[in-house]
């Protein structure tokens, strides 16, 4: 491969990470110790917030009538579209039992968590499409109780449109909390919730920390870093569309990675000519994070023909891809490691965060590589069973004993050894390894 840089990143998305993992350890220890007092200072310490933490129904309605009728349909067409992926997702679960031998059947069951805990961003940005994404498909997998968290802001506290859109998603609980605190009431089952059994949902470098330190107690959605997105482009791409949708996603975060890969040096030229223009049009809250993140993260690749572009995608694996290239089938089907696919120019990664069905929270820093992102089936349980005849069990009974003695497990062997002296009294097996 030649692949030539004409930009080329001067820091990774962990370039700036910090060590955060001591600071949050200390807060899940003091909230997991001090329960909802500790949740409490942490949430007026860090949202100078001191309003009411578990929003009552008269609050939520209250809410309900603060949203304008036209983002409210714009919430709910949205939300019927992630729901109907979602349920088409489901419909690809399905039990099934086989008859491994004569005798002996074996059975997948497919169980939903009982609760999920959903953490919507609320910070910089109110993050409306988090919390149709999370909760629709915990809504939709059958979880039997939802909760939601979302920070405050200080005096009004919880977005008016995130509390709107979490009830009408499925939400059973909704708390005005953010970071860490947040998630450690969802996942210690403070305020009155049920314990969380997963926990699911974007959110900043503590956010992500504490899911981190909190795995393995309960379960989570993915490892998540900054946000990041790669562009496919040959020459027949339009390169203001190309640097929009680059721009679009720069403004994620100061260190949200974009990527061009091209086969086409005048598409990339002209997209680094238009890149900074507009990025310096955007209003300014989002032209810093655009402006640092195109600095010091972006990259824009020559390639020497289509099979090495779709090569460094798949080397990238990034959370977002997207091509504008000829022959799109022939991208879809080679196309490997990526947590969400964009083919053609007439869909966009913007489409997908916020209203055309996929899911938005999605693999980041090249898990795409081994994981795909969140959707109904995170929150499942797919667990097995098995029954038999005691005529099925002879044979799985004579091998289970022969391999467990083996392996030097004598107990092992030995239920199975009762099984068959009980069945079959007046058979006689010879059940030692060497026999």
């Amino acid at each position: 491969m030649s692949r030539v840089y004409l930009k080329k990143a001067a820091k990774t998305s962990t370039s700036d990470a910090g060590d955060v993992r001591e600071t949050v350890q200390k807060i899940l220890d003091e909230i997991e110790a001090g329960g909802e007092a500790a949740a409490r200072q942490y949430a007026e310490k860090f949202d100078r917030y001191t309003g009411n933490l578990l929003l009552t129904e008269e609050e939520i309605a209250a809410a309900e009538t603060q949203v304008p009728t036209r983002l409210k349909d714009d919430i709910r067409f949205a939300h019927d579209n992630v729901r109907r992926f979602a349920e088409a997702q489901m419909a690809t679960l399905r039990d099934i039992e086989v008859e491994v031998v004569p005798g002996l059947i074996a059975g997948q069951k497919s169980i939903p968590v009982r609760a999920a805990g959903c953490y919507v961003p609320g910070g910089r940005y109110s993050h409306i499409a988090s919390a149709i994404m999370t909760v629709t498909t915990a809504k939709v997998a059958g979880c039997d109780h939802i909760s939601v968290c979302s920070p405050p802001r200080p005096e009004t506290g919880v977005h008016p449109a995130i509390v709107y859109t979490s009830r009408l998603c499925g939400a059973d609980s909704i708390l005005a909390l953010g970071g860490v605190q947040g998630v450690a009431s969802m996942a210690f089952g403070l305020f009155g919730l049920p314990s969380s059994d997963i926990l699911v949902g974007p959110g900043n470098q503590f956010v992500a920390e504490a899911k981190r330190i909190l795995f393995g107690r309960v379960g989570i959605d993915m490892f998540a870093g900054p946000t990041d997105s790669l562009i496919l482009a040959d020459a027949m791409a339009d390169p203001e569309v190309v640097a929009a949708d680059l721009v679009g996603q720069a403004e994620h975060g100061y260190n949200s990675p974009v990527w061009l890969v091209t086969d086409d040096r005048a598409l990339a030229e002209k997209v680094l000519e238009l890149v900074p223009q507009l990025i310096d049009d955007l209003p300014e809250v989002n032209s810093n994070n655009a402006k640092a993140a195109w600095a010091d993260y972006a990259e824009v690749i020559l390639c020497d023909d289509r099979e090495e572009m779709a090569a460094t995608a798949d080397d990238y694996a990034p959370e977002h891809l997207t091509v504008q290239a000829a022959e799109i089938d022939w991208w879809l089907a080679r196309l490997k490691c990526y947590g969400s696919l964009f083919l053609g120019e007439e869909t966009t990664v913007a489409f997908g965060d916020k209203a055309s069905g996929t899911n938005h929270v999605l693999p980041t820093s090249g898990a795409a590589r081994y994981t795909g992102g969140l959707s109904v089936h995170k929150y499942m349980k797919i667990v097995t069973w098995q029954r038999a005849t005691r005529e099925g069990s002879k044979p799985i009974a004579e091998a289970t004993a022969r391999i467990s003695r083996l392996e030097g497990m004598e107990g092992h062997a030995r239920t199975a050894d009762i099984r068959l002296r009980k069945y079959f009294p007046d058979e006689q097996f010879d059940l030692t390894v060497n026999g």
